[in-house]
């Protein structure tokens, strides 16, 4: 359904959806990708994005992580 859907889409809107299916797919269970989907609509909300968005941003996705202990 969703190819079909993506026919009808500019290549630009269907690469964004593509890029937001791979990051979230990446994500390991329905909590992570929940999370990741609330964060994301969260730091775009203003339609500005910080540093410190950014960052809370890879960290909700498992791409930065603290020192390890």
């Amino acid at each position: 359904m969703m190819n079909w859907i993506l026919k009808f889409l500019p290549e630009e809107k269907k690469q964004l959806i593509v890029l937001g299916q791979r990051v979230i797919s990446s994500l390991d269970t329905s909590e992570e990708r929940s999370a990741a989907i609330a964060s994301g609509i969260e730091m775009f909300k203003d339609g500005k994005v910080t540093v410190g968005e950014w960052s809370h941003f890879g960290k909700v996705l498992g791409i930065f992580k603290g020192p390890r202990a």
